[in-house]
């Protein structure tokens, strides 16, 4: 048996055809979904990231532009400019790139951006609304997760869903859209005793650890499903992901690859907030 290949380059082309059409009847009604990027500072793998998400808004007819700051940026300076860009009608979703400096706290910058122009889905009232069940800007990576698990016609109702890593951006909120799709989930992190007897026993597999390949052959069911979303650059310059996708593929039934796996569908997912957004989320 080998695996079937989820293609998240392919899916996200062809959801990004879906979007153009939303884009094309919101701005008939005179509304034209603006994206605002802020990167701080200039690390190249923030800077590739955000020029594919200035690429891929411009494609579906979306408006998008990046305010490039320098890494020496005061962190009240950094919020002045969140509150003007909030009361800025013409903007409707704000994401500001991490990481940042470390002057700077993440967490406050979190929680300048409006809830309701928050299309990263990180700020607390969203995360919240996600945990309860109430519509919500979700997480970007986690979503995109879930929309490749329905796309593939993957069932979640009744599975057991592993997830290997507890971040905030993936491992935490991707767990609960599972349990939101009625997956019985099992959390796994650095300080889990004998990791192999859990990810065994997992019909769904989420590996986000950030460590190549360190999930091998020996480490999944046969016939699971696996979704790697590490993305780690090796010494030869190639990228690869957190699970050993050669080793693993003979063995499972679906699996992501690294790169054109989870990637591209977490740009697609942010365009799907921003959409969400210039149509108006409330929040209240």
């Amino acid at each position: 048996m080998s695996a079937v290949v989820m293609d998240g380059k392919e899916l996200a082309k062809s959801l990004r055809v879906k979007m153009k059409d939303e884009v094309a009847a919101l701005k008939e009604k005179g509304i034209t979904p603006h994206l605002t990027v802020v990167l701080v500072g200039d690390d190249p793998a923030s800077k590739s990231y955000v020029n594919g998400k200035k690429k891929a808004s411009a494609e579906i007819g979306m408006e998008s532009d990046v305010l490039e700051l320098p890494d020496t940026i005061t962190e009240k300076d950094l919020l002045d400019l969140i509150d003007k860009l909030n009361s800025d009608e013409k903007v409707h979703g704000i994401l500001v790139q991490l990481p940042l400096p470390k002057q700077i706290s993440e967490q406050k910058v979190i929680e300048a951006i409006s809830p309701a122009k928050d299309v990263d889905g990180f700020h607390p009232i969203n995360i919240g609304r996600m945990m309860t069940g109430q519509d919500a800007f979700l997480p970007c990576t986690p979503s995109g997760i879930i929309a490749m698990l329905n796309e593939n016609n993957i069932e979640i109702t009744g599975k057991h869903a592993v997830v290997v890593g507890r971040s905030n951006i993936v491992g935490k909120p991707v767990g609960q859209l599972l349990l939101n799709e009625n997956a019985t989930v099992t959390y796994c992190h650095s300080k889990t005793t004998d990791l192999k007897s859990y990810t065994t026993q997992a019909d769904i597999l989420v590996v986000a650890v950030g460590k190549p390949h360190s999930i091998g052959e020996a480490f999944v069911k046969p016939g699971a499903v696996v979704i790697d979303v590490g993305i780690n650059r090796m010494e030869n310059g190639k990228l690869t992901g957190d699970v050993d996708f050669d080793a693993v593929k003979e063995k499972v039934s679906y699996i992501t690859p690294v790169p054109r796996g989870v990637g591209p569908m977490t740009i697609a997912m942010l365009l799907k907030n921003t959409i969400k957004a210039a149509k108006g989320l409330d929040l209240q």
